[in-house]
């Protein structure tokens, strides 16, 4: 995974365990208060909060313990590799697109983000600039020409 993507996985496991953990044991014990638990709506609920809560916690700490972070900062050259900002242009539409090519948590599509495990990440691998690409799409093969490779 990317540097950035590793510190935002680490930003969500310390908002769940020092805002979201604290603030379902407390719901948990306000709930325990108001009597009778197998009737208690409330209680079933934050129980079940805290249920999702520390399975997030536990996803996260296991993804940030095997995660290997490439500083894409530090890295260079001009084929498409594992980090790398690609401009492609869609050879039927003219349409430009720029895209990072991340780990698989990482992917957000509408913020350029695309996953190393997608089709159009894959058929760009090892491409360099002027070559062009073609994937597989469910509207059909779309050919996209490589502009330029970035690192940042």
């Amino acid at each position: 995974m990317t540097a950035e993507g590793y510190r935002v996985l680490d930003d969500q496991l310390k908002q769940l365990k020092s805002v979201e953990r604290p603030s379902v044991i407390a719901a948990i014990s306000e709930a325990r208060e108001h009597g009778d638990l197998s009737e208690n709506a409330e209680y079933h609920a934050a129980k079940e909060r805290q249920g999702w809560i520390e399975g997030s916690i536990a996803d996260i700490e296991d993804k940030l313990s095997r995660a290997q972070v490439i500083d894409v900062s530090k890295l260079s050259g001009d084929q498409v590799k594992f980090g790398a900002t690609v401009t492609v242009v869609d050879e039927d539409t003219e349409e430009e697109g720029r895209y990072q090519i991340v780990g698989e948590h990482e992917a957000d599509v509408k913020a350029g983000k695309i996953s190393i495990a997608s089709p159009i990440a894959r058929a760009m691998i090892s491409k360099e600039v002027g070559d062009v690409v073609e994937v597989n799409t469910p509207g059909g093969v779309k050919a996209y020409e490589i502009l330029k490779v970035e690192w940042k």
